[in-house]
């Protein structure tokens, strides 16, 4: 409970002290969207409903959105104390640009004003469908005990059931299971019964090994439940985990998908050099290859997806993003998230650079910008929606945006 105190006293400081500094590169927009959205310029409104021509509004999913917790009002959420460590300045700015984006003003609901933000933006637009809401459990050690001081933050997998059952129609909730844990089948089948079909790993920072025995066995429990794994792929910078990057290599889920587990592979693994782990002895190559080269395994067709979060982050854009501009055919095997709360740190993503590069036209600039004051979720679907192909002006297919044969459409079983 001390801890708790120390780090909603910090929140506080920083809320009223801060704010002012980290706004302009996080969280730069108007928190009444409801007021904001009666301000909309016509031609920012023309782009929305662009956006969603051809979409039905009850199949439309973002399969990558975060919960955010510090346990205020018996969540149960955690975050390490060091992310509220003035003497760690990287990590400190981090987690109170991590705040802003979220919307947080109150250092007493953390948590609740968190979910109210995520529902007014959906309810501001009820076209943008349902949310992946993702619980993230514990590093674990090679011993299958949690290591909380190794841990940026934990999000109880009762939590986002819970507010799922509050809120049925807006989130999916996605449970975070680590395979070391001694009760991880346990749990597994636990959460089954509760209706979650999904489990979120982020390798690098929960210390999880793909190829782990451990994980093997969780792997063909999913099969047997038919359950969907999303994962980070990729070297990752949003939470800790340096030492533990080639944890994030697309080729340790070979296994899963030989075992005819579905995978999805968030990111597109678009950060980072990973071990070619078919050909040992090779050259490193960028992760985001090795992906590509899963995703051309037919044999992998309807077992392996790429999930389209980061791709459109300012560095990270370019031959990911192309490679999906350039495979349409393949739109069946992509599927759309956000990452929500990061597009809400405006500093990430450039509407100058997507149309420097060409995604985006400058007519279209101010309008975008316009719609990320209004709303940020709504701003990183639409400009998916909106960006084409430098050469080709070839679009994300339609398909991308619904949750094909992984969620079933509201109102449908």
């Amino acid at each position: 409970m001390k801890g708790l105190n120390f780090l909603i006293a910090l929140l506080c400081l920083c809320l009223s002290g801060c704010q002012a500094l980290i706004r302009p590169i996080a969280g730069d927009f108007d928190l009444d969207v409801f007021k904001s959205k009666k301000e909309l310029s016509p031609q920012a409104k023309k782009l929305i409903d662009e956006a969603f021509e051809g979409l039905d509004p009850n199949c439309t999913v973002d399969f990558h959105v975060h919960a955010v917790g510090i346990g205020a009002k018996g969540t149960g959420a955690w975050v390490n104390p060091k992310m509220g460590d003035l003497f760690s300045p990287k990590k400190y700015t981090k987690y109170i640009a991590y705040m802003s984006a979220s919307g947080i003003t109150s250092a007493d609901n953390v948590d609740g004003e968190y979910i109210d933000r995520l529902v007014n933006l959906k309810k501001s637009e009820p076209r943008l469908g349902r949310m992946l809401l993702f619980a993230f459990d514990y590093f674990h050690n090679k011993l299958g005990e949690a290591v909380p001081e190794n841990s940026t933050f934990f999000i109880p997998n009762d939590y986002v059931i819970k507010i799922h059952k509050i809120y049925p129609k807006t989130f999916i909730p996605v449970a975070s299971i680590h395979p070391y844990r001694k009760d991880a089948l346990v749990e597994l089948a636990r959460v089954y019964k509760e209706g979650v079909r999904f489990i979120k790993w982020l390798p690098n920072a929960q210390h999880i090994d793909a190829m782990d025995e451990r994980s093997i066995k969780f792997f063909k429990e999913m099969k047997n439940l038919n359950m969907t794994l999303i994962t980070h792929t990729g070297h990752e910078k949003a939470v800790e985990g340096e030492e533990f990057q080639k944890l994030g290599n697309p080729l340790k889920f070979r296994k899963a998908l030989d075992l005819g587990t579905k995978v999805i592979m968030a990111h597109f693994a678009s950060l980072g050099t990973c071990q070619d782990l078919d050909s040992p002895g090779a050259p490193d190559q960028s992760c985001f290859s090795l992906f590509w080269r899963l995703m051309n395994e037919k044999r992998y067709e309807g077992l392996l997806y790429g999930e389209t979060s980061a791709l459109t982050l300012y560095t990270r854009i370019g031959e990911p993003l192309d490679k999906l501009l350039e495979n349409p055919k393949m739109a069946n095997r992509f599927v759309h998230g956000s990452d929500y709360p990061l597009p809400a740190i405006n500093i990430l993503y450039r509407t100058g650079q997507y149309v420097d590069l060409g995604y985006l036209k400058e007519v279209d600039r101010d309008a975008m910008n316009e719609i990320y004051r209004f709303n940020p979720l709504l701003f990183n679907f639409v400009t998916k929606r909106k960006m084409r192909h430098p050469k080709t002006t070839q679009r994300m297919s339609n398909i991308i945006f619904h949750g094909k044969d992984l969620v079933s459409c509201l109102g449908k079983k």
